[in-house]
């Protein structure tokens, strides 16, 4: 594990902290200015810091190692992102709000189209690896995951490809997908599916290459 890696495994923890120093500045002075850091803390300060995060180590699409001296760009994106995995309900809350979980989606870099629908409960573990076209509706328990881990020779073996959903889709409860995984216009995903890595869905059948 290279030092940054280990500064970034410590992201979640800072969070964490300054969201309880922002709750204990609202409880000792209520205001604006406490309100305003604490909605900072939880969606402003993770945002700017994955942002920079990307313009100096941008992810990359293909197979990489885990173990060794070279950095991950996946790792430390994965750790500011964890805080909304253990969290759901942060992300939750916005897909409450008409449009501001696609803007949300946006802000990490997603491709998002117009006039999706999330239902609140879903999973999704690399934002800036998703494309959703116009009119997609992704159901209830719907998870996302735009790269798998396989042990190999004492090593880990990452594998990291973007997930492409595409207009008009209806994604059933429960389904997952896999990296690389690409959707077509018109797609009818039925309850449960589980599309492993680079599996192709059309309107009428899919398969994986």
């Amino acid at each position: 594990m290279t030092l940054l890696s280990l500064i970034l495994s410590f992201f979640p923890a800072i969070v964490m902290g300054m969201t309880a120093a922002s709750l204990l500045w609202i409880c000792l002075s209520p205001g604006i200015l406490g309100i305003l850091a604490l909605l900072f803390s939880l969606y402003g300060f993770p945002v700017i810091i994955y942002r920079i995060h990307q313009y100096f180590y941008p992810l990359k699409e293909g197979i990489s190692y885990l173990k060794g001296r070279d950095y991950s760009p996946w790792w430390g994106s994965h750790q500011i992102q964890t805080i909304y995995i253990t969290f759901p309900a942060l992300e939750s809350a916005l897909r409450l709000i008409p449009g501001a979980f696609s803007l949300w989606l946006r802000f990490w870099g997603a491709k998002i189209g117009r006039g999706i629908y999330w239902m609140p409960i879903l999973e999704i573990a690399d934002r800036g690896l998703l494309e959703v076209g116009d009119r997609t509706i992704v159901g209830h328990r719907v998870g996302i995951y735009s790269h798998v881990i396989k042990p190999k020779h004492n090593n880990l073996i990452l594998y990291v490809k973007a997930v492409k959903i595409g207009n008009d889709v209806f994604v059933g409860s429960g389904t997952h997908f896999g990296p690389g995984v690409s959707i077509a216009d018109g797609a009818y995903l039925p309850i449960a599916t589980h599309l492993y890595p680079n599996t192709k869905v059309n309107p009428r059948h899919y398969s994986t290459q």
